[in-house]
């Protein structure tokens, strides 16, 4: 087992967003995206993984193919592989996101127990 503290990994920069990795295991990868007001993380894909993402603090807007979508401190979403997206801390505070990329090794993980 392994423990990390979040808030370490919480660090924001005036030129631009930062990303933290948390964790890097197999084909998994937990990291953490850090915003001040304004920044913005350019449209992309991440093809062959599916990307989860909780918006730990502040709010922002997502652009998902297309569509923007407001997510706020404890929510979450997913992009399936081939969806691009973008996001921008349009609010007053800084954000960060909790990003997890992960594939499953078959479908008895991906059941409910």
């Amino acid at each position: 087992m392994e423990k990390q503290t979040l808030s370490h990994y919480q660090e924001f920069s005036e030129e631009r967003f930062t990303k933290r990795i948390v964790f890097k295991k197999g084909d998994s990868t937990v990291f953490l995206l850090n915003f001040l007001p304004g920044q913005e993380l350019p449209p992309h894909a991440h093809p062959g993984s599916e990307v989860f993402i909780q918006m730990m603090q502040g709010e922002g807007t997502f652009n998902v193919d297309g569509e923007d979508t407001v997510v706020q401190q404890n929510e979450v979403i997913h992009c399936r592989n081939q969806e691009k997206m973008a996001f921008k801390n349009t609010g007053s505070v800084p954000v960060s996101l909790y990003v997890m990329l992960s594939k499953i090794p078959d479908e008895r993980f991906a059941q409910d127990l």
